[in-house]
């Protein structure tokens, strides 16, 4: 599975113009799901996700985690990250999960998500969306697992 984080002061993502999730202060995480990957792997990386210390401190240094600053967490399904582009013009999709799997393993991650005390927002699997975020710093993170 991979994540691609991004630190941000507020995001929203819409579908069909109305508003599917919405989060202020915290994190954006758009989610890509691989062949292969299963529970444990998105137990990993939800584990990852909301312990990566990406917040300042008082220090301004990057030492504190979601968790800790009590920030959103806004996950959105996102295929197109298991591209593979090392060829051509042209991405190739045959890395990623099959579209049941991923979605699958995309609510099995919101559950879990849903579980911990924070606010959790999403995406929909499978739709167009319209994604907005204000990123803070510019902080963004590409974690595999």
């Amino acid at each position: 599975m991979i994540a691609l984080l991004q630190r941000v002061a507020a995001a929203r993502v819409e579908v069909a113009g109305k508003t599917a999730g919405a989060i202020e202060r915290g994190l954006c995480v758009f989610i890509g799901v691989e062949r292969g990957d299963d529970e444990a792997v998105a137990d990993r990386l939800l584990e990852r996700v909301v312990h990566y210390r990406v917040f300042p401190d008082d220090q301004d240094r990057m030492n504190l985690d979601l968790l800790q600053v009590g920030g959103g967490l806004l996950l959105v399904p996102q295929f197109t990250l298991a591209a593979d582009t090392r060829k051509g013009n042209r991405p190739s999709f045959t890395p990623a999960a099959a579209p049941e799997d991923g979605a699958r393993l995309f609510e099995y991650l919101t559950g879990r998500a849903r579980g911990l005390p924070l606010a959790v927002a999403t995406g929909v699997f499978g739709a167009h969306m319209q994604v907005t975020l204000t990123n803070d710093g510019p902080v963004t993170f590409w974690l595999q697992v």
